[in-house]
C-alpha cells in the first residue's frame, strides 16, 4: 500500500538500515518537529551511531524537495519522522565442540517527511473566483 502525502510534503525512505529500531527512535525523537537547519546541527553534534544514516536521509529528503518541488531548504521542517522494525538477519557463529551460537542482526526502516512552511497550500478553482464591481464612495 502506497502512502499518500499532502501537497508541500516531501519524504525520504531508508529501508533495511543495519541499526536497532530502539536506538534509531532515540535520535528521531530529538529531531521531530524541528527545522531542517536545526536538525543538521543536532545530528552533527549527537554522539550516537544512528545519527549518520538519519542525517543522510534528512539531507536526501531536502534534496528531493529542492530538486523536485523547487522548495527552499530553509523553509522546511520535519513534520513526520518514524522508525519501524525491519527484518532480522540470523547467522550462526561456530563455537567449541561443534556447537553454534545464533547472532541476530536487526534492521529498521526510517521514514522522514519534510513540510514546506512558507506557503499555505489552499488551491482555488478558477470558477470559484468572483469579481465584484466596487462603486466609488459618494462624497
Amino acid at each position: 500500500m502506497r502512502k499518500k502525502y499532502k501537497v508541500g510534503e516531501v519524504y525520504a525512505l531508508g529501508q533495511h538500515i543495519r541499526l536497532s529500531a530502539h536506538k534509531a527512535r532515540r535520535v528521531i525523537d530529538q529531531i521531530r518537529g524541528r527545522s531542517y537547519e536545526e536538525t543538521l546541527l543536532i545530528l552533527a553534534v549527537m554522539p550516537y551511531r544512528a545519527c549518520y544514516p538519519i542525517l543522510k536521509l534528512v539531507s536526501s529528503a531536502a534534496a528531493n524537495a529542492s530538486h523536485n518541488m523547487r522548495i527552499k531548504k530553509t523553509d522546511l521542517i520535519i513534520s513526520k519522522a518514524e522508525v519501524n522494525k525491519g527484518t532480522i538477519r540470523k547467522k550462526l557463529k561456530p563455537r567449541a565442540r561443534g556447537h553454534s551460537y545464533p547472532i541476530k542482526r536487526t534492521t529498521c526502516h526510517i521514514t522522514i517527511v519534510l513540510k514546506d512552511v512558507s506557503k499555505d497550500y489552499i488551491w482555488i478553482q478558477p470558477e470559484d473566483i468572483v469579481v465584484r464591481d466596487i462603486e466609488p464612495p459618494i462624497i
